[in-house]
């Protein structure tokens, strides 16, 4: 009798693990970050989290995402820090993402030029996020550029473009044997 119930929870556990599927684990590259702000690569999609400060809740995070097509996360990077050099502009910079539009805000605070981001999610002016202001020096981190991480903008998305099954397999890698390593 014993035997037979080590039998049926052996049966049992194995079928409960044979419905567990390991999926493929996506990295998401911290280019920077600086309290609030962050700027993050997905394979060749980029995205910015911000704090939203125009809620009540002080704990909803936004985010908007662009592909690094024709060099504009560098693009990005210029447009605002040319915001700095200049004088305050006397109107918000407007930029259309596929999602969003997104407005540089620029601001004098304490005698120091910073800049916004203002989200108008989904293109809908009743949903609007934004960010803290930033100095140079915060737009310098967060784009990466006081941690070398700049770099990354233009490396290739990922090692191997197609998809990876979710299921192990005992077949021969495609390469011939070699083995490709991560950084």
């Amino acid at each position: 009798m014993r035997k037979i119930i080590l039998l049926i929870i052996c049966m049992f556990s194995i079928s409960v693990f044979s419905q567990i599927k390991v999926l493929k684990n996506e990295s998401l590259v911290e280019i920077g970050k600086d309290n609030s702000v962050g700027l993050y690569k997905k394979e060749d999609k980029f995205t910015i989290n911000y704090q939203d400060l125009n809620t009540s809740n002080l704990n909803t995070i936004r985010s908007f995402s662009f592909q690094n097509l024709n060099g504009d996360v560098s693009g990005l990077y210029k447009l605002i820090t040319d915001g700095f050099v200049s004088a305050v502009p006397d109107e918000n910079i407007i930029l259309e993402l596929p999602n969003d539009i997104i407005e540089l805000h620029y601001e004098k605070n304490y005698g120091q030029q910073t800049v916004q981001f203002i989200q108008i999610i989904n293109k809908n002016r009743k949903y609007i996020g934004k960010s803290q202001f930033l100095t140079r020096k915060q737009v310098d981190k967060i784009f990466g550029r006081t941690n070398g991480k700049y770099a990354l903008y233009d490396k290739a998305a990922a090692v191997n473009p197609k998809p990876l099954s979710n299921t192990a397999s005992t077949a021969a890698p495609a390469n011939s044997g070699k083995k490709k390593s991560k950084k």
